[in-house]
């Protein structure tokens, strides 16, 4: 059975595109949400439907602009940047369908992962897996592969069923393993250089419970049994506290519940006062006085306390973040994650380098998807993380020679420094991908100074 509701926003049609006036001097920038990127589009428009968007890209390209869509900007990248048409998301966005024979839901490209949450609870239905935070587009987290941790349960762009995709000349593409499937295969994660995503197709399962337990633990445990706690539990994840050896572990899986969610006070004191609160006052202080941070590190490993409580997924799965901060991620063969953060540590440690942020690492199953960082290979993610405002080149480019070292591939989304030349070698179907954006792109509509140096010109 399919079900549609009495909403336009999203659809093919007609309607009224807002607009921007011209680029002038003095003109309103965008930014994204870490303040590292910032743009001057000559115009932006907020287009409501699909065909708001194909005539948007049309006049564009036929001005000879390029065009770009732009999400919530949680990228660290620039890949959103454009000084052509930026294409906002807000009016984009909304439920087309759900169909529960085939455990899929549609929905808008610029809607974002909270409303898409929401809605899917809302209807007893849920996400396999997801990543922690809500706050971006669907399409912005599928474009960059944005993902969870989990052993069997893959990211977002793996989770996608079906896309709408209008291309370079304004063509309208429904994209899926049956129709036009090559492009579907490359557009699940197509770091928006094949077109202006419109609409996405979720798989999706009726909702459950997950159990989640959280608890210190000590670095050298962790590394000892990071296998077996990957492989006894659906997702685990840890965080390491550099200038420390303690860890916060997490572990959830399915439950027959009942549900038991966190009490309301206890939630508070967990993720807003000591996730963000306390942690949001201890990195301002280690900005102004660096000599502080490892003293700070201690803090902050010892602040959170063990937890367990169960809930529907996405309130387990994800936090509220509100301390702002630069990230770098490389995903690596899994076998090569803890001799990775084994050489991390041993650079912080011989350095002069201060990290108030918890190093982050997760996991992910193989998947096929042509540029996935977890294409053809069982992946451990390792991210590392500095306060906005604080100088994070010298850390960033140390983590960068290990995670390559061990045969890592950049977070399309987040910072790293690594060219064309370098990810052709690392993606077995790279140029699968390239050859298919020549024939959908081949002028470059969609193209600006981050695709050029990661597909090359």
């Amino acid at each position: 059975m399919t079900e549609t509701t009495g909403t336009t926003a999203g659809r093919s049609g007609t309607g009224t595109a807002r607009a921007s006036s011209p680029r002038a001097a003095g003109a309103p920038a965008w930014r994204n949400w870490a303040g590292n990127v910032t743009a001057r589009p000559a115009r932006t428009m907020a287009p409501a439907t699909t065909g708001e968007v194909a005539a948007a890209v049309a006049r564009a390209a036929a001005d000879g602009l390029k065009v770009k869509a732009a999400g919530t900007g949680h990228s660290f990248t620039a890949a959103a940047a454009t000084d052509g048409l930026l294409l906002r998301p807000e009016r984009l966005a909304g439920l087309r369908a759900i169909d529960r024979a085939a455990g899929t839901v549609t929905v808008g490209a610029g809607t974002t992962l909270r409303q898409l949450n929401e809605t899917l609870s809302a209807h007893g239905l849920s996400l396999a897996n997801m990543g922690d935070i809500m706050e971006q587009t669907v399409s912005g987290a599928v474009s960059t592969g944005t993902h969870g941790t989990g052993r069997a349960s893959a990211s977002l762009s793996a989770q996608v069923r079906g896309l709408e995709l209008v291309t370079a000349d304004g063509s309208v593409l429904a994209c899926s393993a049956d129709e036009n499937p090559e492009v579907f295969a490359a557009a699940r994660l197509g770091l928006g250089a094949l077109g202006v995503i419109t609409a996405l197709t979720f798989a999706v399962e009726p909702e459950f419970l997950l159990r989640a337990r959280e608890e210190p633990m000590p670095l050298d445990r962790v590394t000892a049994e990071f296998g077996q706690l990957v492989a006894e539990n659906e997702h685990f994840e840890f965080y390491w506290f550099p200038h420390t050896t303690s860890c916060v572990t997490k572990r959830n899986n399915r439950s027959a519940g009942p549900a038991a969610p966190p009490g309301r006070i206890g939630a508070f004191v967990e993720d807003e006062l000591l996730s963000n609160g306390l942690f949001g006052a201890l990195c301002a202080v280690g900005s102004a006085v660096p000599a502080a941070v490892p003293g700070i590190a201690r803090i902050a490993g010892r602040a959170l306390s063990a937890r367990t409580y169960t809930d529907v997924p996405y309130k387990v799965f994800t936090s509220p973040r509100r301390v702002r901060f630069l990230e770098m991620e490389y995903a690596l063969p899994r076998e090569a994650a803890i001799p990775a953060l084994r050489e991390l540590r041993a650079a912080i440690e011989r350095s002069r380098l201060r990290v108030a942020f918890p190093v982050e690492v997760r996991t992910a199953p193989a998947d096929d998807i042509p540029l996935s960082t977890a294409h053809g290979r069982d992946t451990a993610y390792i991210a590392v993380h500095m306060y906005r405002g604080v100088p994070y080149q010298a850390y960033f480019r140390a983590a960068e020679q290990i995670m390559t070292s061990h045969g890592g591939r950049p977070h399309w989304g987040k910072l790293h420094s690594r060219d064309a030349g370098h990810l052709a070698a690392a993606y077995p179907r790279f140029e699968e991908f390239t050859a298919l954006r020549d024939r959908l792109d081949p002028q470059r509509v969609f193209g600006n100074d981050y695709l050029r140096r990661v597909l090359g010109a």
